[in-house]
């Protein structure tokens, strides 16, 4: 062992080994995968290895508050990793500073699922680049202090994937690697036990293989095999994928599908204790091999059933975690005008973060799901199946007075239907468009921008989705494209226009009336200190449903942020009679007694006394 990794090693040998030997119960494989972390740590090259000697010595790197995200597909955005490198000044301008990168690794054969089957971990798509190109990419970023964040897709692979294929053809230690059973058996009681994580596009935990007359295990879709993590060959190797990685340079590995990692002769689903282990054991691993690297966990949970993925004080896990559930509460406030729920989440989330921070979306590369509090909700009335179809009919036009347009994914009757649709289409400016309507037009941009606003005043990383930043509307086209027309998920993955980036210096254009505003509000939250994550933030009372006020605290300083959720003027009844506030948008001193808020308008109020 060199120094560096001996010493790394040394602080976690104790509880790593442990831990392993818990799980696998072989010293064997232990020697084997710390051969291939000392491998990788030796592959490290000087720059990254200078990146993780700074890291060490800056923990919180990621905490600050200009760290800005953006997600996009490399190849919707600039068809490849060279022009991703290509519009690196992009970003710059933008204020964006976190980029994460879908797909990186390669996806080939049946797999349409967005970069998520995976068929070779080393390898980037053949259309995209080399990882040459990937690692030309980090290098540039890093220069900008931007970092970099790809998905590791460690639940399943690719039907494609040279161990799938190896099984598939009768090699035992290969069918070992994933579920097989000759009959229903298992299989039927598994599914009478684990619902489905996709029961409108993918129903059933199980594929059947003909030409073999086995079942596979498939939770998410017949091509993506799960792996079993009960054995220790499926964990070493995952290691070594990942570290390969984060060797070419990613900042941020995303786990993906954490929850389901770990199950158990199948006779207890999928929800499994173990879980934790593993991903205890990947934290263990970057920290001892590269530790400037990142781990985020990808979920779809409640934040009272996620904030278990950061770990404890003493045994933390994952250093971030994807609060994808959050947009479908802040999707709900705008279809209900009412930000009752929304106050309870804001709350919920101050009291669970001093364990880590979220990553925060308005919509993401995925479709919502409409993951809300629903006991809090029927309290208030609000009955789960009932309300999501109506959720999903305000957001496709059809109930609530609702401008938005989208689609449904799935049977509109179930409540396991989800919806898809750009930020800017679920704000109405699709629909002003195509009517030409310029008063329906100025709405529904003050609806983005003000949802924008409110993402960027919550505790956590904002992450924009690609395209969001210019306006871009839902792209139909996908309907012609046989590759594509199964999966609706593409209306919102929209492809960049960068033709459109010349409207920005022109207030008359979409773009000319969001890019400058999103960039100001970047700007300000990076400039100004109470925007810390170390503040402290609260809700207050506004004695109107439709308006939410977010207190900020840092030290001395103070921010009351308001958003009007209505697309009407309603007043904000606070009492604020001790203090005067400065506007930082608009640098207008306002009064924060009775104040007034515009339809869909938002302040950001810092305290001047």
């Amino acid at each position: 062992m060199n120094d560096i990794f001996r010493g790394r090693y040394s602080r976690h040998e104790r509880e790593l080994k442990e831990m392993y030997l818990s799980l696998y119960g072989s010293e064997e494989m232990y020697t084997d995968l710390l051969a291939r972390m000392e491998q990788a740590s030796d592959e490290r090259t000087g720059s990254l290895q200078t990146r993780d000697i700074e890291c060490e010595s800056n923990p919180g790197r990621y905490h600050v508050r200009s760290r800005m995200g953006m997600e996009l597909y490399i190849d919707h955005f600039a068809d490849d990793i060279q022009g991703v490198i290509d519009r690196l000044p992009y970003f710059n301008k933008l204020g964006v500073n976190y980029v994460h990168l879908l797909p990186v690794v390669d996806v080939v054969g049946s797999a349409s699922d967005g970069g998520f089957a995976v068929s070779v971990f080393r390898e980037v798509g053949s259309s995209l680049g080399t990882i040459e190109d990937l690692e030309e990419l980090c290098d540039a970023f890093h220069e900008k202090d931007i970092m970099v964040s790809a998905d590791f897709p460690l639940n399943h692979t690719s039907e494609d994937h040279e161990w799938a294929k190896r099984a598939r053809s009768g090699e035992e230690a290969y069918k070992e690697r994933y579920f097989f059973f000759d009959s229903r058996q298992v299989p039927d009681s598994y599914d009478a036990e684990t619902p489905s994580p996709l029961p409108e596009t993918a129903p059933g935990n199980f594929t059947y293989l003909a030409d073999i007359d086995s079942y596979v295990l498939t939770s998410f879709n017949h091509y993506q095999w799960d792996l079993n993590y009960t054995n220790p060959v499926v964990f070493n190797e995952m290691v070594e994928n990942m570290l390969f990685l984060t060797n070419c340079g990613i900042d941020i590995i995303r786990l993906v599908s954490v929850t389901f990692l770990w199950k158990e002769a199948l006779a207890k689903g999928r929800n499994l204790p173990e879980k934790h282990k593993l991903i205890r054991m990947f934290r263990m691993i970057v920290e001892i091999v590269s530790p400037s690297v990142i781990l985020q966990g990808e979920m779809i949970t409640m934040p009272e059933d996620a904030i278990a993925y950061f770990g404890t004080d003493r045994a933390p896990e994952c250093h971030l975690l994807s609060d994808i559930s959050g947009m479908a509460t802040i999707w709900h406030t705008v279809a209900t005008r009412d930000t009752r729920l929304l106050r309870t989440r804001v709350d919920t989330i101050e009291n669970s973060r001093g364990k880590g921070l979220y990553l925060n979306w308005l919509r993401a590369h995925d479709d919502i799901f409409w993951q809300l509090d629903f006991n809090a909700l029927n309290e208030i009335g609000m009955e789960e199946n009932a309300h999501k179809r109506y959720l999903n009919g305000y957001f496709c036009g059809n109930s609530g007075y609702s401008t938005s347009r989208g689609e449904i994914i799935g049977n509109p009757d179930s409540p396991a239907a989800t919806f898809c649709g750009t930020t800017a289409s679920m704000a109405g400016i699709e629909k002003a468009g195509y009517e030409n309507n310029a008063n329906a037009m100025a709405r529904a941009i003050r609806l983005d921008v003000m949802l924008h606003a409110f993402l960027l005043t919550l505790s956590g990383v904002p992450m924009l989705c690609s395209g969001d930043e210019l306006g871009l509307v839902n792209d139909y086209t996908y309907k012609n494209d046989p590759m594509k027309v199964n999966d609706k998920r593409n209306l919102h993955r929209v492809a960049m226009q960068w033709d459109l980036l010349e409207n920005i210096d022109r207030p008359s254009t979409v773009q000319g009336r969001i890019f400058p505003r999103l960039q100001q509000l970047i700007s300000k939250r990076a400039n100004e200190r109470v925007f810390d994550s170390d503040a402290h933030i609260r809700t207050l009372e506004t004695w109107d449903n439709a308006i939410i006020c977010i207190e900020r605290t840092r030290g001395d300083e103070r921010l009351l942020a308001l958003f009007n959720f209505s697309e009407h003027e309603r007043v904000a009844w606070l009492r604020e009679t001790d203090d005067e506030y400065v506007d930082l948008i608009t640098g207008e001193r306002i009064s924060a007694v009775g104040l007034n808020l515009p339809a869909h308008g938002f302040y950001w109020l810092k305290r001047v006394r």
